[in-house]
């Protein structure tokens, strides 16, 4: 079979909100998937007939508790391809919204048992200065986090989403 025989890739869709608070903190979901520990924003996966805001708005009420009517901005678009990244999936495609809050304690509908089927152990906000400096075992997704929330912060929400790797 050629590349122009083969099926598409299945491509997991999320979408994920860049929670930044006044004092430019950042609020990230520790997610552990075999036994690596990824710090995420929240969201998640797009359901059938659901838009992506439906989505994340969808998704903070129930990982972090939190609840906006406005349209973010769509700032980060990333799209990774490559089989057995994703359970059942040959890739994931994220985009990322800038939506700003104020400092919040994170409450969402999910229990912690709902919460850790979903292989999410816990939240914590993050300054810039941390995560650029981090030198634990865990893993920022994307892995640039830092560089890129510097530019975005600095130079505010771009026209259109910029592509971002892994």
């Amino acid at each position: 079979m050629s590349d122009l025989d083969a099926p598409p890739p299945r491509l997991r869709h999320a979408a994920r909100a860049l929670v930044i608070d006044s004092d430019d903190r950042i609020l990230l979901l520790r997610v552990i998937v075999d036994d690596v520990s990824v710090w995420i924003a929240p969201g998640g996966g797009i359901e059938t007939g659901e838009s992506p805001l439906d989505a994340l708005r969808r998704e903070l009420v129930e990982e972090i508790g939190l609840r906006f009517t406005d349209a973010p901005p769509h700032v980060w678009h990333q799209r990774i391809v490559e089989p057995g990244h994703i359970e059942g999936y040959d890739g994931v495609v994220n985009d990322f919204y800038f939506v700003r809050a104020e400092h919040f304690a994170p409450n969402g509908t999910m229990t912690p048992e709902e919460l850790r089927a979903e292989l999410v152990y816990g939240h914590r906000w993050w300054g810039l200065d941390e995560i650029r400096s981090y030198a634990g075992a865990d893993f920022f997704g994307p892995r640039r986090l830092g560089d890129l929330l510097t530019s975005l912060l600095r130079d505010g929400p771009p026209a259109t989403p910029i592509p971002i790797g892994l």
